[in-house]
């Protein structure tokens, strides 16, 4: 009966709804008309953390490890001949984060478990459209 009683409070106490269900990255999907248009994600220290050529997948980490820790992004884009655009990817707790806890008791998830992984949050947007504009046109 004890073993019982302390499997049951393990799995209560390492137990994150979000950490189980969500992942620590996030796909996040670049495109741009015109296509062929540079990119460069930057985190929030400004170190390049992907970049590349539009159309493209990238993959970003969600958290940074720390206690709440969640990511920043910018994703900057430019083209010769087209105004560049920075857009910045924003980070907001997910509903297996918010509601996923409830039936495990919560505290634990909410305060413990899911703000170390990152699977308590979503990166938006998770696809990015954006047109850029030529430069000298008119708007």
């Amino acid at each position: 009966m004890k073993k019982l009683l302390l499997v049951l409070a393990s799995a209560w106490l390492l137990s994150g709804c979000a950490t189980i269900v969500g992942d620590k990255t996030q796909d996040v999907s670049v495109q741009t008309w015109p296509p062929g248009v540079k990119f460069v994600v930057q985190d929030e220290t400004g170190r390049a953390v992907a970049e590349g050529l539009t159309p493209q997948t990238v993959t970003l980490l969600k958290s940074d490890g720390t206690y709440f820790g969640k990511k920043k992004y910018l994703l900057m884009l430019e083209r010769e001949g087209y105004v560049s655009k920075t857009i910045p990817l924003q980070e907001h707790p997910n509903l297996w984060y918010i509601f996923g806890n409830i039936p495990l008791g919560g505290v634990p998830g909410w305060l413990i478990i899911d703000p170390f992984n990152g699977g308590m949050y979503n990166i938006e947007p998770e696809n990015v459209h954006t047109i850029m504009n030529p430069v000298g046109a008119r708007g």
